[in-house]
């Protein structure tokens, strides 16, 4: 098959979204490549369809255990042979994992960066064909970037160590251009092509305000969006806590999230709110990279971040289905106070001289001037985010709170019902698809994935507009490929012919 057939066959589409299919020609064509591409641009297919069309095992090295699982869930869900090896895993199928994948079994493995040194890792890959390596989050390698992890550094060993060097791709949200050559360097990429999307998203919205009463203002958005999937985060381990609490005492349908809690919990309650069981997680910067929740509607930061590259990777989150999304940012001097404490006072780059120090300090601080320019920033917001990443852009998008003139609004907002008319009968789109939500629901409980993975609230939404009634129509709705029709096919056909028949 070739690239847009495996796209439509397995993923469900019938097109690349912008960037896509250049990383994925020149990945085929055997050239190393670097993708910046900002959350929500669709990463995973610029290495997911290479690696059906390669010959051999792709290796994919991923930081967290939660990305690898959701990826893996997704895949299998498509009809992909693929598997996750790291921590998580027990000794008994650790060994299964790596014995299937010695035989071949897998397409697509999925590895943390510490597992690339080890020997029974090394002895599995010894004899397979590794045809391409793909580097997710890749500005993890950079003491630069905002994620460093030492582990990363053991990547560039192991690609050395094979008998015959892959192709390779390094993928990341944000970079500057020094944790860009880091990438180049550190990984050791051959002539890489370095591909760098627009880091406009349209569809979410951006508004920055100083509440007298961060507690208020925080309710009063919560209420606006009751019913939808947000994330509120803050900066620290105590504002989590007593947020938390008090909002859970007042009924808000919350979980919590933040490094100072136990494994298991954490592990708990991120799957309480990417299950939908919980409709909002209030953590701090430690949730969020790699969870690949695709109908987050709303992200509220209760504290300003440090630095825009965070802010803009965490705002980011919202409307990863195409959506349109809010991203609001509260902020007071209190934050500000707080981002020069983490300044002075952190430790994260222990190994670095005490030249090397001062100078991570001082971009640190470079850094957080720009963050506070931002929420004092009286033209247009976007304009500002797209310019920091050295974008061009209009001084007017239409979509911010400085365009609108205007603070976030609170009054509810009015649902135009969407209608379509078949044999003069007229169909409720957003009651179907509310009831499309519950089967989705039903079925990904049963089989203990997130919702989803089963199918995205941009595929159902897509389903309840066009109402389709056979195999053929529902094979035309984006997101919906020959194999999930295969499995899911007839029950949701079942559920919107009900629908209209009861309408």
């Amino acid at each position: 098959m070739d690239k847009y057939e495996i796209l439509s066959e397995y993923f469900g589409y019938s097109s690349f979204r912008p960037g896509q299919e250049k990383i994925i020609d020149l990945t085929l064509s055997g050239r190393d490549t670097v993708g910046i591409m900002p959350t929500g641009a669709g990463k995973s297919i610029c290495f997911q369809v290479p690696a059906l069309i390669f010959g051999g095992v792709t290796i994919v090295v991923s930081p967290l255990i939660s990305l690898m699982k959701d990826q893996v869930s997704s895949l299998c869900q498509c009809g992909v042979k693929a598997a996750f090896i790291n921590g998580s895993l027990s000794q008994k199928q650790l060994a299964l994992a790596l014995s299937r994948m010695e035989k071949g079994f897998y397409k697509i493995v999925y590895v943390a960066p510490e597992r690339l040194e080890t020997r029974q890792f090394l002895q599995a890959v010894r004899t397979l064909e590794i045809s391409f390596v793909c580097v997710d989050e890749a500005h993890c390698v950079s003491q630069w970037g905002k994620d460093f992890r030492p582990s990363y550094l053991l990547i560039d060993k192991f690609i050395k160590s094979l008998p015959k060097r892959p192709v390779v791709c390094a993928l990341t949200a944000t970079a500057t251009s020094k944790v860009r050559n880091d990438i180049i360097n550190l990984l050791g990429l051959e002539n890489p092509d370095v591909t760098v999307l627009s880091f406009d998203r349209k569809n979410l919205s951006f508004s920055c305000i100083r509440p007298e009463s961060k507690p208020k203002e925080l309710r009063k958005l919560l209420n606006y969006f009751r019913g939808k999937s947000g994330i509120v985060y803050c900066s620290s381990r105590k504002n989590v806590e007593s947020l938390f609490e008090k909002l859970s005492l007042e009924g808000y349908s919350v979980a919590k999230y933040h490094a100072g809690m136990d494994k298991d919990e954490r592990k708990r309650n991120q799957e309480l709110f990417i299950t939908d069981e919980k409709e909002i997680i209030i953590a701090t910067n430690a949730f969020g990279m790699g969870i690949d929740k695709s109908n987050v509607s709303f992200v509220i930061h209760y504290n300003m971040p440090g630095d825009i590259e965070s802010y803009y990777q965490e705002a980011g989150r919202a409307g990863r289905d195409g959506n349109d999304a809010h991203c609001i940012l509260m902020y007071n001097k209190v934050d500000i106070n707080t981002q020069l404490y983490f300044i002075e006072n952190s430790d994260d780059n222990r190994e670095l001289s005490q030249k090397e120090k001062e100078k991570f300090k001082k971009v640190r601080f470079e850094k957080l001037s720009k963050m506070i320019e931002y929420t004092a920033c009286k033209t247009c917001l976007r304009q500002f985010i797209l310019e920091y990443f050295g974008e061009s852009s209009p001084d007017f998008c239409g979509n911010c709170s400085v365009c609108k003139k205007e603070k976030f609004l609170y009054s509810e907002p009015s649902h135009e019902v969407k209608v379509k008319k078949i044999a003069d009968a007229s169909y409720d789109n957003d009651a179907l698809f509310e009831r499309l939500r519950v089967l989705r629901k039903k079925i990904a409980d049963e089989q203990g994935v997130p919702a989803f993975v089963v199918f995205t609230d941009a595929t159902l939404k897509a389903m309840a507009k066009s109402l389709a009634q056979n195999e053929t129509q529902l094979l035309e709705v984006p997101g919906v490929g020959r194999k999930k029709l295969e499995k899911y096919g007839c029950a949701f056909l079942r559920e919107i012919n009900l629908f209209i028949s009861e309408s």
